[in-house]
C-alpha cells in the first residue's frame, strides 16, 4: 500500500459538473446546527436533490469526540461542552479564531478511495499554508498537518520538535463526504490543554499567528478556497445572507 505522500492528489470531479458551492458563515455556529445541516445535505447531494458545498464556520469552545477517542484523553471534561462528532479520528477542539472547513463532497463523480481523499485534503492544506510561506507537512503515522518548529528544543530521540496546525477528521455515507479539517488561525491555544489533540502526547499545537504571522480569517479564506480550486476544481462562493437549506 503507497504512503500517503505518494498518492496522486487530484480529486476533480467528472467533466460537466457545477463548481462546488462555497460559502462562509458569520458568527459562531452551535455545534449542533452544524451536525445538523451537513446530515441534511449529504442525503440531499446522495438524492441528487443539492451539489456539493464547502462551509466555512468557526465555533464557540468546545471538544468533539471521534469514533476512535479515548476517554482518558479527555483531561477536563467541565471546561467546554463535549459532543461526539461521528467523525473518524479522536478528540479535538474547535473555538473562535479557528477555521473549520467542512466538506460535503459526492466521491462517486471524483474518486472511491478514502485514503486518496485524506491525502487530498492534507494537499489542499498544505497547499493553503504555503500561500503565507508556511510548509506544512503530512505524517504518515498521524492524520493532519504539522510544522517543523527548529525555534523549540529537540525531542529525547534528537528528531526535531514540531506542531500541529490543521486536524482532518471526516466521514463518509454512501461516498458523499461530510465534517472535514480545521486550520488554527488565531484560537486561544491554551484551550487545546483540556484534551490530548487527536490522541498524540509528544507534539504540541500551533497557530499561524503563533508562527509570527498577522493574518485574519478573510486572508485565509481566501488562500483556502484558491488552493482548493486546485485539488478539487472550480468553486463559487455563495452570498453570506444565503439560506442553509438542505437542498
Amino acid at each position: 500500500m503507497p504512503e500517503r505522500s505518494q498518492i496522486a492528489t487530484s480529486f476533480l470531479p467528472l467533466p460537466g459538473s457545477a463548481p462546488v458551492e462555497w460559502l462562509i458563515e458569520p458568527g459562531l455556529t452551535a455545534y449542533p446546527d452544524a451536525i445538523a445541516f451537513m446530515e441534511a445535505r449529504a442525503e440531499a447531494i446522495r438524492s441528487g436533490a443539492a451539489g456539493e458545498i464547502v462551509w466555512l464556520v468557526e465555533h464557540p469552545p468546545l471538544y468533539t469526540a471521534g469514533t476512535s477517542a479515548r476517554s482518558e484523553d479527555l483531561i477536563d471534561a467541565s471546561r467546554f461542552p463535549v459532543f461526539a462528532a461521528g467523525r473518524g479520528g479522536e478528540y479535538t477542539y474547535h473555538g473562535p479564531g479557528q477555521r473549520v472547513a467542512y466538506v460535503m463532497l459526492d466521491l462517486k463523480r471524483r474518486r472511491e478511495d478514502v485514503r486518496a481523499f485524506v491525502a487530498a485534503l492534507e494537499q489542499w492544506i498544505i497547499g493553503t499554508l504555503a500561500a503565507f510561506n508556511v510548509q506544512g507537512e503530512r505524517r504518515e503515522d498521524r492524520v493532519g498537518v504539522w510544522v517543523v518548529r527548529p525555534d523549540r528544543p529537540a525531542l529525547p530521540d534528537g528528531s526535531p520538535a514540531e506542531d500541529k496546525i490543521a486536524a482532518i477528521g471526516i466521514r463518509l455515507r454512501r461516498w458523499v463526504s461530510f465534517h472535514g479539517i480545521a486550520i488554527n488561525v488565531e484560537p486561544d491555544l491554551d484551550h487545546f490543554s483540556g484534551i490530548v489533540p487527536c490522541g498524540v502526547q509528544d507534539h504540541g499545537v500551533t497557530s499561524l499567528v503563533d508562527l509570527g504571522l498577522p493574518l485574519t480569517m478573510a486572508d485565509l479564506d481566501l488562500a483556502l478556497k484558491s488552493a482548493f480550486e486546485n485539488v478539487f476544481g472550480p468553486a463559487t462562493a455563495l452570498p453570506v445572507e444565503a439560506p442553509r437549506k438542505a437542498g
